[in-house]
Order: structure tokens, then sequence, then C-alpha cells
């Protein structure tokens, strides 16, 4: 009798779009559907002709940030629908028996970038973009190209079969074949989730993210605590990670009424590559959708600030980046008609497309990257795709990618070393308590009745000073500064004002921005209106008030400083480019009193009649001092 083909022979004997995932080490998830592009996130398709809720897995791409009006190179990638009406669960070890294993030959294999390219391109981000206050940090993407002869599911299936049995640590392990297309990963990153289980509130939604950075590239041999010892102390890595946290609050302080916890962080430990992480979590009454646009994308894959990060990749990026970057987004119908949210980023992914395989990687550039470095990350980073899904040997990668392939043995966790724990555990003594305790809801403020408008300067900073300003009893709302004139009369009702922080030179004429942000500024000073100012805003009202702008010698883009704010020290984040400075020792201008560096004359803070300001960021996790700061300084702008 001839037996019965598997779940997945008789998806292929058919041709239907399906996708594999493996969520946990036992099972992998079959997913067949037929296949809907739609323009927007609204626009999946969540609900059948009756209103009956459907499953859906979404391939969003890049582009697709296009709906919260940021710049891009766009390539028309479409947001593309996996509608369920199939989903099956089979045993890992039964699935692996049915999938080929020979190894895919690849033909005319290289990065489209070279390395002296890319080095060059890392230094202008650096010195043009870091440099002038752009921004903190930003991810430029390169791409390892090859040609494929073999038949792309064919190809597919053998890769993740690949991927089953060799990578570890991935949070989903997948494969989507639909049209002309095929996506096939192990994606480390769960970049956002909308979960009703454990939620205690009728209507809501747990969410979770989960940034992840800085990048481990284990040695010939594999990793030891040694040697993780000696990557867990680099300043670089580790304010690479607090960056991404804050970016990550600032989407999380959006979606959810309670702002976000922190936890860890962790390791994120792979076959080749280990990561540092944390968890954010926090609730939220949005559409899960709602959720996905609020929170496109990963920092951890673009930068930060979001807005001009997006800006910055198309400067120096050459080509569109797809579906890099982006995310898988598995929507699934709940009991109660709604729908779960669970959506890894895209990266750690190959394309194979009219068969040309594409493995994008980036790096992530910051104040203190290392051209040389950041190269070699990104062969890292290919390498351990291409040796994962078995695309290259195992022990010898191709010359493009150096040898940064070497078979990584099985070990121990790394993370069980007490040492190692203890090493992660300090990290948090640096971070601020506010964000990472549970933030009560029922916590009544002292300023209760009150009301605050906080200008954001596209620097979604303002969504974590606006949960603070909250905690504190503040009735607050955020206007975009490209509405500040229409709502102007809202600006003059509030009883203060928060002037936002955000990218760019504060001497620039031309940016109509920064004239909105001396306009808002101004109309508080003159009306005798309370006003707080933060970082770019800072500079423009020490601007206003007489003093100089100048650029730093070095930015400070995720610096924390211990500083004296009017007589009391505090422990701040510093996210600048550019200061307002006076001479050494010089505490009052007119009735303008001034914290500054005793020695460089960097002004920290400034108060007046109605107004104060700081440079630093008090919303950021890196201050842990910050709500109270942020108390003192309205206490004083309200009086």
């Amino acid at each position: 009798m001839t037996p019965s083909p598997s779940p997945l022979e008789s998806v292929l004997r058919a041709e239907r779009p399906f996708a594999l995932i493996a969520r946990d080490a036992g099972t992998v998830e079959l997913l067949v559907g037929e296949v809907v592009d739609v323009p927007l996130l609204s626009d999946i398709p969540l609900t059948d002709a009756t209103g009956t809720p459907r499953e859906v897995l979404a391939l969003v791409p890049y582009r697709q940030v296009v709906e919260r009006g940021f710049a891009c190179h766009d390539d028309g990638a479409p947001l593309r629908c996996l509608v369920v009406d199939e989903h099956v669960t089979v045993e890992r070890a039964a699935l692996l028996s049915t999938l080929p294993s020979e190894t895919i030959p690849l033909a005319d294999a290289g990065f489209d970038v070279s390395d002296d390219e890319y080095a060059t391109i890392v230094r202008r981000v650096i010195a043009d973009e870091i440099g002038r206050g752009e921004g903190a940090n930003f991810v430029i993407r390169r791409d390892f190209t090859a040609s494929v002869d073999t038949d792309a599911v064919t190809a597919g299936l053998t890769w993740f079969r690949a991927l089953l049995e060799h990578e570890r640590g991935a949070y989903w392990t997948f494969l989507v074949s639909t049209p002309g297309h095929l996506a096939v990963g192990a994606s480390p990153e769960a970049h956002v989730s909308a979960r009703r289980d454990g939620a205690t509130i009728a209507g809501t939604s747990v969410v979770t993210m989960n940034p992840i950075s800085g990048t481990f590239r284990h040695p010939v041999g594999g990793a030891t605590a040694e040697t993780l010892t000696a990557f867990l102390s680099s300043t670089k890595e580790t304010e690479e990670l607090f960056m991404v946290v804050d970016e990550e609050l600032k989407m999380m302080s959006a979606v959810c009424s309670d702002g976000g916890r922190i936890t860890g962080p962790h390791l994120k430990e792979m076959s080749r590559l280990t990561h540092t992480e944390y968890m954010l979590r926090g609730t939220s009454t949005m559409d899960p959708r709602d959720i996905l646009r609020e929170t496109m994308f990963a920092p951890t894959v673009t930068g930060s600030p979001m807005q001009n990060a997006c800006t910055v990749i198309k400067r120096h990026e050459r080509e569109p980046r797809g579906y890099y970057s982006g995310v898988a987004a598995l929507f699934t119908p709940t009991p109660d008609g709604r729908h779960d949210l669970d959506a890894p980023i895209l990266i750690r992914t190959a394309y194979l497309v009219d068969g040309t395989l594409r493995v994008p990687v980036g790096a992530t550039l910051v104040r203190h990257s290392d051209p040389d470095g950041e190269v070699g990350e990104t062969h890292g980073k290919a390498a351990g795709v291409l040796g994962a899904i078995g695309a290259v040997a195992r022990d010898a990668a191709p010359a493009a990618i150096a040898d940064e392939d070497a078979p990584a043995p099985a070990a121990p966790r790394l993370a069980d070393d007490p040492a190692i724990a203890a090493l992660l555990a300090a990290r948090n003594e640096r971070l601020a308590p506010f964000w990472l305790n549970p933030q009560h809801t029922d916590v009544v403020g002292p300023y209760v009745g009150r009301t605050a408008v906080v200008v954001d300067a596209e620097d979604r900073f303002t969504t974590m000073l606006a949960h603070q300003l909250r905690h504190l009893g503040f009735a607050t709302s955020i206007v975009p500064w490209s509405r500040a004139a229409a709502e102007a009369h809202t600006l003059e009702a509030a009883d203060i004002v928060v002037a936002g922080p955000g990218p760019g030179d504060p001497r620039d004429d031309d940016s109509a921005r920064i004239r909105t942000l001396r306009d808002v500024v101004t109309g508080r000073l003159d009306g005798g209106r309370a006003l707080l100012a933060v970082c770019l805003s800072h500079q423009i009202l020490a601007d206003r008030l007489g003093l100089d702008l100048a650029p730093l010698a070095a930015p400070h883009q995720g610096l924390q400083k211990t500083v004296d704010v009017f007589g009391e020290a505090s422990s701040i984040g510093f996210y600048n480019t550019f200061t307002a400075r006076v001479s050494a020792g010089t505490t009052r201008l007119g009735q303008t009193e001034i914290s500054a560096d005793a020695a460089s004359g960097d002004v920290y803070a400034l108060r007046g009649p109605g107004y104060a300001s700081v440079q630093g960021h008090l919303e950021s996790i890196l201050s842990r001092d910050g709500l109270a700061t942020l108390e003192r300084l309205v206490t004083w702008a309200l009086a």
C-alpha cells in the first residue's frame, strides 16, 4: 500500500504558497494559503467577507515606513499576506527526514559593496551624520549575493533543513515560499508581539519588544567566558545596546499606557554569534496592525532617532532594502474575536528571487565605531547566515567572507556562568529605576489637574517624556512641530509646554523645524507661560537668551554623565552634538541661572522666571536621576 503523502508533500505537489515556522525545539508549523498583496498595514485582511477572523502571515517590507512619512528608496516591494486556510503542526524530527540535504552550489559570490567602499561609508556617516547631530546611531547595510541554478523551493527546503539542524537560539526559524519570492532565515530577534494571554484587563494585550544589539563573533573553537568577558566590557557594545533600548522605549511609550518596563539584560547565544538583549513589556488596547505601524521598524536595523535614521539610510545606501529590516508578522485569531501578533525582524535571512541569492547584513555605526571593525561585523553576519543554511562549508567560508564561519562546538550556555551573569547584571546599575520597575497607572502625581503639551521635533523621546509627565499627574498631549502653528491654541492653553529634542544643528536658519521651535520658545517666553526645553530646544532657548552655541569636539551620543543641576548631582544621559557654552565659572546671565561644566563652560541646564531647560534626556534609561530632575525643573517653571 502506498503511504499517504506528508502535509508538506501535499502542498508541494499542489504548488501552493506556504510557510514553515519553527518556534520551539520540537515542532514546526506548516501554514498554507493564498497570497494577497495589500498597500497598507490597515489593509491586512484579518477578517473574511463575513467578518470572521482569520489567520494571516504578512511579510512587511522596509518601504512600509512611507506609512509614517519616513524617507526610503521605494522599490515597491509588496506587503505580502499569506491568508492561511490550513495550519498544521508536525514533529521536527519527522519533517527533517523528508527535507533535501544536498549542498546548493553558489556562483559569482561576493558583496555588492567592497570592503574599502563600505569602510569609507562608515567614516562618512560618523563624520557627516553623527558628527553633525543627525542622530546617535545608524545601521548601513550591504548585500552578499550569489547565483543559484537550483529550483527555488528545493533550495529553500535544503537551507531550512540546515538551519533546523545547525542553528540554535533563533526566535523564529522560517521559510516563506510565495510566487516569485522565497525567504529563509533564523531571526534572533522578536521585534514586537501583542498577546491577549496574560492581560489582566479586558480589551488589552501584553506588548513585548526585544531590543538586541552588540554582536560577538565567536572565535575559532567557540566562545569562552574569557573571550565573552572582553566583549561585555566594551563601552561601544554596551552603549549600542542602551541606545536601542531607549529607541524601543519610545515606541513602547507610544503604544502602551504603562510605558514599558525593562527586564534583562540577557544573552542571545547562537551557533556563531552571541548578542546582548533586553525585554520590554507593557499593555495596550490598540489594534495589532496599529501597534505594528507605530513600531516600524527596529532601531537595531535602522538607527535613532528613527525618522532621521531613515533619511540617513537613503543618503548612504545605494539600493532599496526589500524586506531586510522589515518583519514577518503572524496574526492569530483569539477566542474573543481579536488577534495576537508575533513579529520577528527580517534579519539573518536569505532571499532567493529569479536565481539570485541575497543575504543583506548591516552594522550599527556609533561615535566609537571603527570602520574596519564594522566591515568585519558584516563579514561575520553574512558568514553566519551562509554557514547556518549550509550554503558554504561550515569549516571553511569563501574568500569573500574570510574565515568567520569556523564551526562552534556544542557548549554550555555562557549566560549560566556566574561571572558572566554578574557582569550582565552590573549594567543595570547605570540605568533609571523608573524604567526597571513596574510603572503603576494608579499613581497619583503632584500635578493632577494640570495640562502639558510636548512639541515633537522629530525625536520620539517625546513619547517617553509624555509618559513621565503623565506619571507626575499631567494630562499630556504631543503636538508634532509641523502642527505647532495650527495647534497654537492648544499650546497657549497648556499649563506647561515642553519643547522637545530632535536632530540637527540649532543654528540652521534654513530648517523650518528649527524656526518653528524658535517660535515656540519665543512665544512662551514673551507670553510669560511656563516652558521646559529639552536638548535641541534647550540649545534654541540658550541662543534666545544670548548664550553661544558650538559643536562639541566629540558627540555625546548615548553618553552618561553625572552633572550639577542647580546644586544637585544628577546622573543624566546625553545625546547631543552641539552645546550652549559660557565662560568658565559663569553661573548667571541677567535673570537666568546657569548650570555649566566648571572647566569647559558647557551648559547643562538653565532656569529663569517661568522657564527651565536641560541639555540631557531626563526620559532616557541612562538618566538614573531623570524623573526627580524632571519634577524639579517642571516645578521651577510652573512657579
